[in-house]
This record gives structure tokens, C-alpha cells and sequence, in this order.
């Protein structure tokens, strides 16, 4: 079983309120409407992660400006590895490619989950249309 820090759950609601607009533009735009339960800011040992679908044991990061740094990249590989030992993939997007390759970061999660966006259109529930009542005496 992969711990859970109930110290993190603060702060893990904390970033969900407070998502990036790539984080958002990935959820609301893609990962929400996927068939499996992805958790956001969701922690995994000492870490917190940005999504993770257990199903799948994959971890999505979307990494900021703030991930180039040296000493960031050496922290990014520890976390990786750590995750790692515990069979966790980590697949890792930059904000650049959110914003300027949203569709080829989407296919290439589609890849890593195994799953074809055909198939992910079909399962898919299609909302129910609205009713239409029609008004009596064709008025209006």
C-alpha cells in the first residue's frame, strides 16, 4: 500500500483551490472527463503530487518556470525516484507545453493510459438533452 501523509492534507487542499491555469486548463479541459478516478493534489509518501490516477499508478506533473532551477531538476529526480520505488510513473509537462501543445500532451497521456481518444469518446456518458416543452397554442 502507497502511505499517505496526513500531515500534506492541508496544504494538498490548499493547491487544489489555488490550481496553476495550465493545472486548470489540463482538468477541467481533459483529465476530469477521463473513465478512471484522478486525484488532484493528491500525496504520496512526503510528496504531493499534481494528478494521480491509482488505476493506472500514474502521477501528472505539470511543472512551472520554477522547475529549471538546478537544484529543482536534483529535487524532481529524488521525488521521481522515490515514486518509482513504489511502481508509480511520473509523466512530467511543462506550463509551455500546456499552453502551446495542449493536443499533443493530451495524446501522450492517452498513450501512457492505453487508451485511444476514440475510446475515450465512447465511454463518455453523453449528457441527457434538455426537454423542450412546447408552449401551448404555439405561442412564443
Amino acid at each position: 500500500m502507497i502511505p499517505y501523509n496526513k500531515n500534506l492534507v492541508s496544504n494538498a487542499r490548499t493547491l487544489r483551490k489555488n490550481m496553476t491555469r495550465e493545472e486548470k486548463h489540463l482538468w477541467y479541459d481533459f483529465l476530469k472527463k477521463l473513465p478512471f478516478n484522478v486525484r488532484r493534489q493528491h500525496n504520496v509518501e512526503n510528496y504531493i503530487v499534481d494528478f494521480y490516477i491509482a488505476e493506472k499508478k500514474i502521477v501528472i506533473e505539470v511543472d512551472g518556470i520554477q522547475h529549471t532551477s538546478r537544484k529543482s531538476k536534483e529535487d524532481d529526480i529524488k521525488r521521481d525516484t522515490t515514486l518509482k520505488k513504489w511502481g508509480i510513473v511520473v509523466l512530467r509537462y511543462s506550463n509551455k507545453d500546456i499552453n502551446k501543445n495542449f493536443k499533443a500532451v493530451v495524446n501522450d497521456i492517452l498513450i501512457k493510459l492505453d487508451i485511444s481518444y476514440e475510446d475515450l469518446k465512447s465511454k463518455q456518458t453523453p449528457h441527457p438533452s434538455p426537454t423542450v416543452t412546447p408552449s401551448p397554442a404555439g405561442e412564443g
